[in-house]
């Protein structure tokens, strides 16, 4: 008899996995469960959601392949702190044994688990609680709890078995080779597919590229043109294609190497009279391509410092979004989904930070979240006037207030030197222009603020927007060619998302703003012949930007764009244009 009973225990975790994962045997479960004295069959029913009032709970939080042998785990392997998203419980801090379910303050008759746990406690004597005498049994529950759970039922069960023990009858046995027999075929089904997977397992970690890195790609196919007599652009059509090797040696820090290469300039080298409507997936403002030639691009090393502090060291073409959030989710897909224009990917002023250096983002609370950065644009140039502190660089601070998971708001502000926005008339880029036309190297030192906001109304719409302010100062005549002086630079937008319009994936977008302007100036020439790029804008140009991103697989998005520039470089005497744009993306 005994040897028959240690037979029907050993079965008894594969019995209990199974009637939470079948529902074909769902009633004869509940009732074989209700008439041993375990669950109340009117209340119980196998399609609950998992939680521990469960009498048997597997959470299988990965796949099975990644299971050991009992004898090669070690109590280094049994971690300390929060495991994924489950609350870790400290075994030190549980409860002794319960020995009535009256102990459990937050325990009801009325609860549907009740009859349950009176059993496993009253009878079986293997149900403990937290130490303010909870049982908080909709929480979900870690594999090593279930485990010692689990164990504490066995060891009841094996006391209840020895001689002198009258709590196991023939009747329960009966019910148990029941249950074996009705889920016979579910049971070797399931190892059949254990067996499978772990055989996939094994083929994919012998042919696996690395370890510690994957590979992954993005291609942009573009197709691009602009009309009206401001611009002098033809049809044409390019690409950027970036590979990405992300590598993490702990499996929370990340090192990107980034490589890229593409072949479409920016509209306002020679096509646009100011980088007003300059598209994000093109070089720069005023830029060429890199001419189909790869190089490094993104160069970055992201790691944790305790639980709220992550530090990202930035080798080369670092970004704000590096370190800190953009506030703009649903646009802000640098280049490859969202919007199509440089000045609805994000706000300017956040152009005015990039190169090598140092970011931090730390999180006071689900709430709060402060942004630091500092990045040299030259960093790696040793002469004098160059390097990490000499040259150009950006500081950015930055305060991002969470009052709900659907409602952002970012304090901005920006401290740099000989950056620019790239963005806006060519007043607003003086350093820029006074360099490609008069081989002028204007040093100037701006401070920018801005205000950003994001909020999602409901799931298919979503309101965004900033304004932003930027003071330059000029901080040399250039040998009396410019009168110093400061300049006053305002930009403003606000976005309409329809996110999953059409179908999951989809995203409409119509961006209403002005590009950066110059409000007021002092700062002119001092001698004649030097570029038109002094004093202020005289009017106000207005960009409109519509876009509708397609879902065509989940590796391919087309999205067909029209970008409309009122009084281009704010400027009435150039009529409007119209640019008008199709990206396809290709990610993998």
């Amino acid at each position: 008899m005994a040897k028959v009973l240690w037979e029907y225990l050993q079965f008894m975790p594969s019995v209990a996995l199974t009637l939470l994962a079948v529902n074909a045997g769902a009633t004869v479960a509940a009732e074989a469960l209700a008439d041993i004295g375990l669950a109340d069959k009117k209340d119980v029913t196998l399609n609950e959601p998992v939680s521990r009032n469960l009498l048997v709970q597997v959470p299988v939080s990965q796949s099975p392949t990644n299971l050991q042998p009992i004898d090669q785990f070690s109590p280094e392997d049994i971690p300390t702190g929060n495991v994924s998203d489950l609350e870790q419980v400290d075994p030190s801090s549980v409860m002794e044994q319960v020995t009535s379910v009256s102990q459990l303050s937050d325990v009801q008759p009325t609860d549907w688990a009740f009859q349950a746990l009176q059993n496993l406690v009253e009878r079986y004597g293997c149900i403990a609680g937290y130490p303010d005498g909870t049982f908080r049994g909709n929480r979900a529950i870690t594999r090593y709890e279930f485990a010692a759970g689990l164990n504490a039922c066995l060891e009841a069960i094996t006391q209840l078995i020895q001689p002198g023990g009258d709590f196991v009858s023939k009747e329960d046995l009966a019910l148990l080779n029941r249950l074996l027999e009705e889920f016979q075929a579910e049971l070797a089904t399931l190892r059949g597919r254990v067996d499978a997977l772990e055989a996939r397992a094994d083929e994919l970690e012998a042919n696996q590229f690395s370890t510690t890195t994957k590979l992954d790609g993005e291609i942009i196919f573009a197709a691009v043109d602009g009309i009206g007599q401001g611009s002098s652009s033809v049809p044409h059509f390019g690409h950027r294609t970036r590979f990405n090797l992300e590598t993490s040696f702990t499996g929370e820090d990340l090192l990107r190497t980034r490589l890229q290469l593409g072949n479409l300039d920016a509209l306002s080298l020679n096509s646009n009279p100011a980088p007003e409507g300059d598209l994000f997936f093109a070089a720069d403002a005023y830029g060429e391509s890199d001419g189909n030639i790869f190089n490094i691009d993104a160069l970055l090393y992201t790691f944790p410092l305790g639980e709220r502090l992550e530090m990202s060291i930035i080798a080369n073409a670092g970004a704000a979004d590096d370190f800190a959030s953009t506030v703009n989710p649903y646009l802000d897909g640098d280049g490859a989904f969202g919007a199509l224009s440089r000045f609805a990917t994000r706000h300017p002023i956040y152009y005015m930070i990039g190169g090598a250096g140092i970011g931090a983002r730390y999180e006071f609370s689900d709430n709060l979240e402060l942004n630091l950065g500092y990045l040299a644009a030259d960093a790696f140039d040793p002469d004098p006037g160059f390097g990490f502190f000499n040259g150009a660089y950006g500081a950015m601070a930055q305060v991002l207030i969470k009052p709900s998971e659907r409602f952002n708001i970012g304090l901005t502000y920006i401290n740099s030197y000989n950056n620019e926005m790239g963005a806006g008339s060519n007043r607003a880029n003086l350093r820029t222009v006074l360099g490609n036309e008069a081989d002028l190297d204007l040093p100037i030192i701006s401070n920018a603020f801005g205000i950003e906001a994001n909020w999602q109304l409901s799931k298919r719409f979503v309101v965004g927007g900033w304004l932003g302010y930027v003071n330059k100062s000029v901080l040399s005549t250039l040998g009396g060619q410019i009168d110093r002086g400061d300049m006053e630079i305002w930009n403003a937008n606000l976005n309409f998302v329809f996110p999953d319009l059409g179908k999951e994936g989809n995203l409409a977008a119509i961006i209403l703003g002005v590009e950066p302007m110059v409000r007021n100036s002092s700062v002119s020439a001092a001698v004649p012949g030097l570029p038109d790029v002094f004093g202020t804008d005289k009017d106000t140009s207005l960009h409109i930007e519509a876009l509708y991103q397609y879902q065509v697989t989940d590796n391919i998005l087309i999205t067909p764009g029209v970008i409309w520039l009122t009084a281009p470089d704010h400027n009435n005497d150039n009529e409007d244009i119209v640019i008008g744009t199709i990206r396809t993306t290709f990610t993998f």
